[in-house]
């Protein structure tokens, strides 16, 4: 394996994100460029429009210090370009939640994991996946505990159509399988529902396809959601600790209540909709079964 000669042991580490267009990608890359970071923003042509106009606005004024590359994730040689110079990858993949998409996004993050074993100057990867990647198998509902050693069940995704916790498993064990194959360096956090500012209007796909079963994520105790803050800092912590391996499950709040869950669907608004004389009634608090002590462990240094 690679020796990590990241963050600490370099004045100003130059990483990419890739997708960049995306709303966790745009957050973190901006995160990048506070902690002095030099930043090749990876986008491709289905990025937020609105976010794309925004990272053109900051490569304008931050001088050379953040770069603009157009990338196809099923084109090898775009990602292989984005990549040059880096010395650490931060993988934000999301498609849209359909039965055809994922393929693609299981191909994507392939192509993106082997462009890191062909560029020499590549130490470290963290690669965003999802908590959608772990909940989701026929004995969810008897399981105590549900945490970095849980995957979800491809045959069961496919059943119930649960495209995106499909996309976000296979994506992340193809990931997984390559880059243990080319003996790389790489960290998963495992993200909930991402909660923020604009996240409605900057993140509207992502977040309905995570929802999609939330009804059943809500009653197993699984439905939880992270602050995309908090997830920002979790995928930086992860990237510059040299200590970091394996999977991360990383949320910071779990909806397990009515009064919760109608919190959560008025911070979505107006992607969800609530009766506007909705009263929300005193119910049963559902057994939490999500576990996260690795995550407190790196977050407490």
């Amino acid at each position: 394996m690679r020796e990590i000669n990241i963050a600490e042991n370099e004045k100003n580490p130059r990483v990419c994100v890739l997708d960049a267009s995306t709303y966790v990608g745009f957050c973190l890359l901006k995160k990048l460029l506070i902690r002095g970071y030099y930043v090749h923003a990876a986008v491709t042509k289905n990025g937020e429009k609105e976010i794309l106009k925004k990272i053109a606005a900051l490569e304008r004024t931050e001088k050379g210090r953040l770069r603009m590359f157009s990338v196809d994730i099923l084109d090898y040689h775009s990602i292989l370009e984005a990549l040059r110079l880096c010395c650490g990858l931060f993988c934000c993949l999301d498609n849209k939640n359909d039965e055809k998409m994922v393929d693609s996004e299981v191909r994507g993050a392939i192509n993106v994991v082997e462009g890191c074993a062909q560029t020499q100057t590549i130490h470290k990867i963290v690669f965003t996946s999802s908590l959608t990647a772990a909940v989701w198998n026929p004995n969810i509902s008897s399981q105590k505990d549900v945490d970095e050693r849980s995957w979800s069940d491809p045959h069961f995704c496919t059943k119930f159509k649960l495209w995106y916790g499909l996309a976000k498993t296979l994506s992340e064990k193809a990931a997984w399988g390559l880059a243990m194959d080319r003996m790389l360096n790489m960290v998963c956090i495992n993200a909930g529902l991402v909660t923020g500012p604009d996240v409605a209007r900057l993140n509207p796909q992502p977040t309905l396809s995570y929802l999609q079963g939330a009804e059943q994520m809500y009653v197993n105790g699984v439905l939880a959601t992270v602050d995309i803050n908090f997830l920002v800092d979790v995928h930086i912590r992860a990237f510059e600790d040299s200590s970091t391996s394996g999977r991360y499950l990383c949320f910071d709040h779990i909806v397990n209540s009515e009064a919760e869950a109608v919190k959560l669907a008025k911070c979505l608004s107006p992607l969800i909709s609530i009766p506007s004389r909705y009263e929300w009634q005193e119910s049963e608090v559902q057994v939490e079964r999500l576990r996260n002590k690795k995550l407190s462990k790196l977050i407490a240094y």
